[in-house]
């Protein structure tokens, strides 16, 4: 048979409750949130990373295809385009020699006949005056 003792009943554990402090000095309810807030900054992060976005509806999937298409031609004809200073004027900067072409007019040919260089004179006063 089992004696009965005079000494006190072995303690029960305190309950966990969320004033408990489990772990540096913190609560219970403190641990759990900065876990929270670790995870989800972890999700965030990675579908800012990642772009883990579904799209809903079978217009999104086909309007998001024609955006891509669209952006894709568009990328192709850019790289066509000649740099920019190619297509325009640089304020101060050179000057680039115009191209004179010749152009078969009569007075050109006449001009040319005759030899004159009374022509030209009045071409550069002009120029000047411009």
């Amino acid at each position: 048979l089992s004696q009965a003792t005079t000494e006190p009943p072995k303690k029960k554990p305190d309950p966990v409750t969320s004033e408990t402090v489990v772990i540096w000095g913190l609560r219970l309810w403190q641990v759990v949130g900065i876990f929270a807030i670790f995870v989800l900054a972890v999700i965030i992060t990675l579908c800012c990373i990642f772009k883990c976005r579904i799209p809903r509806t079978k217009k999104e999937i086909e309007a998001r295809y024609a955006q891509r298409q669209a952006a894709k031609t568009y990328a192709d004809k850019l790289e066509t385009v000649p740099p920019l200073n190619e297509l325009t004027e640089i304020p101060g900067g050179q000057v680039a020699e115009e191209k004179k072409e010749d152009v078969p007019t009569v007075s050109g040919k006449v001009d040319k006949a005759q030899g004159k260089k009374d022509g030209s004179k009045d071409n550069k006063k002009k120029d000047g005056e411009k």
